[in-house]
């Protein structure tokens, strides 16, 4: 190897290590989620309705190495949620729903929660037009490959 490939080569390796510990950026995940850890119960988490406060939510998904990623997070009845399209083809929500117990990181703070999907129909359309409100969308059919999971926050 010569000293030429070995510097590109540690470059790329330090540059995915950054990653790991900056991201999740965009759909890059990265590594363990840090932050003020909060165990205090949470009432309301209608501020994540707020997209220029919190226009993503992280979480951080139990793979054999815990791995966070950007996910959409909206609020309705207090409660919180998180969703993506093509679940069925998403390991995050495979993963989640073999190991159910995650963290989310949500405006700057760490929260220790369980995932748990959603499956009722009409909490799934309330869940939508929460989703559909927050990105300023006009309210529209729900796509079957949409999915939701609850997030109970475990208090300390």
């Amino acid at each position: 190897m010569t000293l030429k490939t070995a510097g590109a080569v540690l470059l790329m390796l330090a540059t995915a290590v950054s990653y790991w510990f900056i991201c999740p950026c965009g759909v890059i995940p990265g590594g363990p989620l840090f932050g003020e850890m909060v165990t205090e119960p949470v009432e309301d988490w209608s501020f994540v309705n707020d997209k220029a406060a919190v226009p993503l939510c992280q979480i951080e998904v139990d793979f054999p190495i815990p791995r966070a990623m950007n996910v959409n997070c909206m609020s309705t009845g207090g409660d919180l949620f998180v969703s993506c399209s093509g679940c069925a083809d998403k390991q995050w929500a495979a993963r989640v729903l073999a190991h159910p117990n995650g963290i989310v990181q949500a405006a700057g703070k760490v929260y220790p929660i369980t995932y748990e999907r959603v499956t009722d129909e009409a909490k799934l359309d309330r869940i939508w037009a929460a989703r559909l409100s927050k990105i300023g969308k006009d309210l529209s059919a729900r796509p079957d490959h949409w999915w939701s999971f609850g997030l109970i926050q475990k208090s300390g």
